[in-house]
């Protein structure tokens, strides 16, 4: 059998690569033999990041890139397409936590600053993914939601609201893309070691113990456990698999 998470001579993109789940996931694409370009708006971070995979024998780039503005995704996807010519595999997964407010009290700007980078800076990626994955007639994206788009949870309702909206995005792109030769699907991580898992306690690390102590699985998820799980989805491995949200959260969902 040959192995599908080959992706020697394909081109993946990663927004939010700088750290975490997206900086875990480029390592992974670059370490399958992809041509990596890895985005985020902290430039000097990704950079630094891009120069480690090149050094290490990979090829990759650095894209400064805020999500939220649609010009600048344009032309990380357009500077993508430049340097290595295709875009095979995306993974859009750049986002923020909400500052903790209950729905009452949240303000607007609060509101528009999450949603803008968590749920419109993911259809902005998508759309001008699509446009180059449709006319090369292949590609596989995997958009970045959470084990919040299942459930509720007080005091972070825009996060909640962006992931439940990223979920309805990639169902109905799957269905618009798939005859087009393109998969999209969406990856509902749990409780994972990052520093946004932290921020939903505000830094308290007792407290983030303790929820990571009551995961089923008795810990937290790894951020290269959510990178396996994307470079699958956009593998031949999983061609049947469209507009799927898969849960990787140690049992979280399940738990009585």
């Amino acid at each position: 059998m040959n192995n599908s998470l080959d992706f020697s001579g394909k081109v993946a993109l990663v927004t939010g690569a700088a750290a975490g789940m997206g900086l875990a996931t480029a390592k992974a694409f670059a370490e399958a033999g992809a041509a990596v370009v890895l985005a985020d708006f902290k430039e000097e971070a990704v950079e630094a990041e891009a120069r480690n995979l090149v050094a290490a024998g990979h090829k990759a780039i650095a894209v400064r890139c805020d999500v939220s503005e649609d010009a600048q995704v344009a032309a990380m996807v357009d500077r993508t397409v430049a340097e290595f010519g295709r875009l095979d595999a995306a993974f859009n997964n750049a986002g923020v936590m909400a500052r903790i407010a209950p729905t009452a009290e949240s303000t607007r700007e609060e509101w528009d600053r999450v949603i803008g980078i968590n749920l419109r800076g993911v259809w902005s990626c998508m759309k001008h993914e699509l446009r180059h994955m449709e006319c090369q007639g292949s590609g596989a994206i995997v958009n970045n939601a959470s084990v919040g788009a299942l459930t509720g949870n007080p005091g972070i309702g825009s996060y909640i609201a962006s992931k439940h909206g990223v979920v309805g995005l990639t169902r109905t792109a799957a269905l618009e893309y798939i005859q087009r030769g393109v998969r999209v699907n969406a990856v509902n991580p749990g409780l994972i070691d990052t520093q946004i898992a932290r921020d939903v306690v505000s830094g308290d690390e007792q407290a983030y113990a303790d929820i990571a102590k009551n995961v089923p699985i008795g810990r937290a998820g790894r951020p290269e456990e959510i990178a396996s799980v994307v470079l699958w989805l956009c593998s031949p491995g999983a061609s049947y698999v469209v507009g799927h949200a898969l849960t990787v959260d140690g049992g979280m969902t399940i738990a009585p």
